[in-house]
């Protein structure tokens, strides 16, 4: 098994992902075969990820997976690799309200070390009671190194390094105008956005190759310690899946396309962007979440693709979508300014920006109905936009918070077309 070790930060903003991509990139060009994953619901960091090492990132998921699932990703991602770097999210010790779920909680479950990514901009002696009392917190939680990032000066440093056990640091990364990646309202923009991405990279991989001893971070890892599993997938939607896959709909978990593939479906990716229909002989249509309401007025007038949907309906295929997924299948989506732009209408919702409403968290699902997943399963809802008018019709799931408490009824379906703004990870246990 290939050597492992999971970069993990006090709260979000610290600049964990950019020090993850530019640890990845280093170790590459060191000559290391580097592999990574990242800890969550994650759509947006993982294709960073494999900018950075050009091999593919899976998301490990604690509370939303079964370990079983865990242990199969991670024996495929080690695969002819030597260092698998596990990116945390948020805070190291934060999750669900209730039940497993942070990083410490993998950490712990797989016996790995960590790494602590700690912004230094705004402490100087302060960061050793930081550090000590992430290092003390929870048994059974190691901190075996730390980074000090966006370190402001060489004096800031000394007072920063002095506050600190020497066997614990492992590097100081100056804060550097230039090297950020840039966010919107679901986090960081998309990897395919961001036209200078390599460049960014590469300056930061330069950066950390100067101020990260990387010898001594290749020397915490630890071996994987994973019996290999054959993995239970969720059933496919169909045999000849047609796969939105663009700027607008990219929000589809690799796990769940890999799990397909394995179980002998094939996958047929197409743009609506570019006004492409999906495949005409696919008997099943996967919209993924992404940023639709972005480019609704592009997508309104992309007749080709619209059409194409409508088609596959007619002939019986199976569509389902997620979230911004959901989005397009109903009438129309309602921008910020609350100007509508028609969509598929092949469910009787409509969606709006208008009035932004953050719904965050885990969800349970239960499930009657033609969707071949099992009837109880776990996902994750992440969405700013809201129902514009009331409807009815039959709902796909019911719904759970990540406590239990009732949620009620979510998403709808006609017939095989269904929708919801759930993002499914994975069966129940």
């Amino acid at each position: 098994m290939a050597d492992a070790l999971i970069l993990a930060a006090p709260s979000s903003g610290s600049g964990k992902t950019l020090i993850t991509l530019a640890l990845l990139r280093a170790l590459k060009n060191s000559g290391l075969r580097v592999v990574s994953a990242k800890v969550g619901p994650d759509y947006i960091d993982p294709r960073f990820h494999e900018a950075a090492t050009g091999r593919p990132c899976v998301n490990l998921d604690v509370w939303g997976m079964r370990q079983g699932l865990i242990d199969a990703l991670l024996v495929a991602q080690q695969d002819d690799a030597d260092l698998v770097i596990i990116e945390g999210v948020m805070g190291l010790f934060d999750g669900p309200e209730k039940g497993k779920g942070s990083t410490a909680d993998l950490a712990k479950t797989l016996g790995l070390p960590i790494i602590l990514v700690v912004d230094a901009s705004h402490q100087s002696q302060s960061v050793g009671a930081l550090v000590h009392g992430f290092a003390t917190f929870r048994r059974g939680v190691k901190i075996s190194g730390v980074i000090l990032n966006r370190v402001a000066s060489e004096r800031h440093r000394r007072m920063l390094t002095a506050a600190i056990p020497n066997d614990l640091l492992i590097g100081s990364v100056p804060g550097l105008s230039g090297l950020e990646i840039p966010s919107r309202h679901l986090g960081l923009k998309q990897a395919q956005e961001l036209t200078d991405l390599q460049a960014l990279i590469a300056s930061a991989a330069e950066l950390a190759a100067s101020t990260i001893d990387l010898e001594k971070l290749k020397s915490l890892a630890r071996p994987l310690t994973i019996e290999p599993k054959l993995p239970q997938f969720l059933p496919p939607l169909g045999q000849r899946i047609a796969v939105a896959r663009d700027e607008a709909f990219g929000f589809a978990y690799e796990h769940i396309l890999a799990g397909w593939r394995a179980l002998g479906a094939e996958l047929r990716f197409f743009s609506p962007l570019a006004d492409k229909p999906p495949s005409p002989d696919a008997d099943a249509v996967f919209l993924p979440g992404g940023y639709p309401e972005l480019h609704a007025g592009k997508i309104s007038v992309n007749s080709h693709f619209l059409d194409g949907l409508g088609q596959a309906a007619a002939r019986g295929a199976l569509i389902y979508g997620e979230c911004g997924g959901f989005m397009v299948l109903g009438r129309y989506i309602a921008d910020a300014k609350g100007k509508a732009h028609p969509m598929a209408a092949l469910l009787p919702h409509a969606t709006s920006l208008a009035e932004r409403k953050l719904s965050l968290g885990y969800r349970i699902l239960k499930h009657k109905g033609p969707l071949p997943f099992p009837s109880r399963l776990r996902g994750h809802e992440f969405h700013y936009s809201t129902l514009a008018e009331p409807v009815r019709g039959d709902h796909l799931f019911t719904m759970r918070d990540a406590t239990g408490e009732r949620l009620g009824p979510a998403g709808l379906r006609i017939g095989l077309i269904m929708g919801s703004y759930a993002h499914v990870i994975d069966r129940e246990n």
